[in-house]
């Protein structure tokens, strides 16, 4: 079987950006105008997570930020041998050690400033393709019901939250971190260790961290079997997270929602995101096939780069949205109140160290 990662066009990398470039002000301008109709979808990507500390996949030329990143598919991880042992080894040990630095993040300005587009009305339906739980963080401040919450917010390709093995049995991520920290205590004081030191492994943008470089191996690492297994008289220790890998299928009802999310707006709005995976790029084409306004915020050359019928802004979303939800709430004669007006004054703008060079080589991770 032949998987490959997601990508966009080679042609792409060789266009000038600086084409596409716009000033904050100009930017704020376009976008509170776009918005201001009101009956928005948005869609999201990991550029909008990046203010929270979460490193996006592609840097802003479109290319990998680390080119020595090998992900594990998801016939590698489901594969009940031995091989495929080794590699949820490796995976789960990686991403015990990185989980922790995705449930500590917090929402970023771009967060909070879409929780107010959806809880002034503006934009009620949001479809994310990040799996860290940034924009439910946001959001709570005016939904707090789970109910809510899967009504406003579509996770396309699911989260890293949830933990489910192969035969379905669903667990709260916390959880499974201690189910590995009770079956691994020579890695629960490593990541204690590495906690009390105040280092900073490095996280991949699936949440897991490259420790290769440290001289670690995967083999000693025990991945606790079902408890609910058990209680049905099977072994099982096949898990994965509640998220769809590369070379897996997005679950059919989690499509369907998609398109009726586009379908039922007047007009889409994207945020960092390059549309590499087909997953999100079918859904802009849907949205121009059906002749609805589309503008894309982004940084970089993304694969709707030259689609007819979208218009994007090269710029950063956490320089503009806050004013961006202020002018299209004033466009539409309604009152910032005072939950907006904690929203927009709310939210970290702290990306990773620029002095991190992605580029460098790296151990395949």
């Amino acid at each position: 079987m032949r998987v490959s990662v997601p990508t966009i066009p080679q042609s792409l990398f060789a266009a000038n950006p600086s084409l596409n470039k716009i000033s904050a002000a100009e930017a704020i301008e376009r976008v509170s105008t776009f918005l201001s109709p009101g009956n928005v979808t948005l869609i999201t990507g990991a550029g909008v997570s990046v203010d929270s500390g979460i490193r996006a996949y592609r840097g802003q030329d479109g290319r990998y930020l680390n080119p020595n990143y090998k992900p594990i598919f998801y016939h590698e991880l489901v594969d009940e041998t031995e091989k495929g042992h080794l590699f949820r080894q490796r995976y789960w040990l990686r991403s015990y050690l990185g989980y922790p630095s995705v449930r500590e993040a917090l929402p970023n300005t771009t967060h909070y400033a879409v929780a107010a587009l959806q809880h002034s009305g503006v934009a009620p339906r949001l479809i994310t393709q990040n799996v860290d739980g940034l924009h439910h963080k946001a959001l709570s401040l005016s939904q707090p019901s789970p109910v809510h919450m899967q009504e406003s917010i579509l996770e396309l390709h699911g989260t890293l939250h949830r933990v489910r093995c192969k035969h379905g049995h669903l667990t709260d991520r916390t959880v499974f971190q201690d189910w590995l920290s009770t079956a691994n205590p020579k890695w629960k004081g490593f990541a204690d260790e590495v906690e009390k030191e105040g280092e900073q492994l490095r996280t991949n943008p699936d949440g897991d961290v490259a420790i290769e470089h440290l001289g670690i191996s995967y083999s000693d690492f025990v991945i606790p079997e079902c408890p609910i297994c058990l209680q049905e008289n099977r072994h099982n220790n096949v898990h994965k997270p509640d998220l769809v890998f590369f070379g897996e299928s997005i679950a059919e009802h989690v499509k369907k929602r998609s398109y009726l999310d586009v379908e039922n707006s007047d007009r889409v709005l994207l945020i960092g995101t390059t549309l590499a995976t087909y997953s999100a790029f079918r859904l802009l084409k849907h949205a121009v096939e059906l002749k609805k306004p589309v503008l894309m915020i982004n940084v970089g050359p993304s694969r709707a780069d030259g689609v007819e019928g979208v218009e994007k802004l090269d710029i950063a979303s956490g320089e503009i949205m806050r004013q961006v939800v202020r002018n299209t709430l004033q466009n539409r004669g309604l009152v910032v109140d005072p939950l907006v007006e904690e929203m927009l004054s709310s939210g970290i703008r702290k990306p990773p160290p620029t002095d991190d060079d992605d580029r460098a080589p790296r151990a395949a991770g």
